[in-house]
């Protein structure tokens, strides 16, 4: 196959997997960040203690990220048919892409959260802070950062579930890769797409680097 063929090829590929990471990264962001909130105010010493809601959540998402992603996807099946109508393609992929990022970005969240001084906490709280007022005015903000680097790794982790996608027809590198450079020994168009989705992390890693080393230098100046 020529560069002219593989071009095309590549170039739908490579929307197809920006389409679906990036909505999936923006519903892994939307559900994670919650989740890891509540996991933080519910557990011990949380300004909304509550040892059965902290078990319940930490459990599930004990669960979802327990389980291997190919075969989440293939469970999902069902579920994303019902959701969006069909189990191919780059939409129906969006499912289980984000059901399977939730999970492990909450646990980067939590864990963002928890390295936040907890002496700032206290200090709101003296002056009559709420629980809202703790959350958007302290912790959010002081953690933002590794926030930044949290959802860096998830970008990249999303990437590579996109790829194993293409195992069920989801569309993008992967389904390029196994279409044709696996079934058809294209192995030219197998090396070019590993070498897109190389490119791909390389730049979503840089831009996390500076974006977190940015925030760092502004807190550090507030501070």
């Amino acid at each position: 196959m020529t560069w002219s063929e593989m071009q095309p090829l590549l170039n739908q590929g490579l929307v197809d997997t920006v389409y679906m990471v990036g909505w999936s990264t923006l519903i892994a962001a939307l559900g994670g960040l919650p989740l890891g909130v509540l996991l933080v105010l519910t557990d011990r010493g949380g300004m909304l203690r509550n040892t059965v809601v902290n078990k319940v959540v930490g459990a599930i998402v004990n669960v979802g990220r327990s389980l291997p992603f190919i075969i989440l996807l293939v469970a999902l099946i069902p579920f994303t048919k019902l959701l969006v109508g069909t189990f191919i393609g780059p939409t129906a992929a969006i499912v289980p892409l984000a059901i399977g990022a939730i999970p492990f970005f909450a646990r980067l969240v939590e864990t963002a959260i928890r390295e936040v001084d907890h002496g700032l906490v206290e200090a709101v709280q003296s002056m009559g802070g709420g629980t809202r007022t703790t959350v958007f005015k302290v912790l959010l903000p002081q953690a933002l950062p590794s926030l930044v680097a949290g959802l860096t790794t998830t970008v990249i982790v999303l990437l590579g579930y996109s790829a194993m996608a293409g195992a069920v027809g989801g569309g993008g590198l992967g389904d390029l890769a196994l279409t044709y450079g696996y079934q058809r020994f294209e192995t030219g168009l197998m090396l070019a797409t590993v070498g897109v989705l190389i490119v791909l992390v390389t730049l979503v890693q840089l831009i996390g680097d500076l974006a977190v080393r940015l925030l760092t230098r502004q807190e550090r100046k507030a501070g």
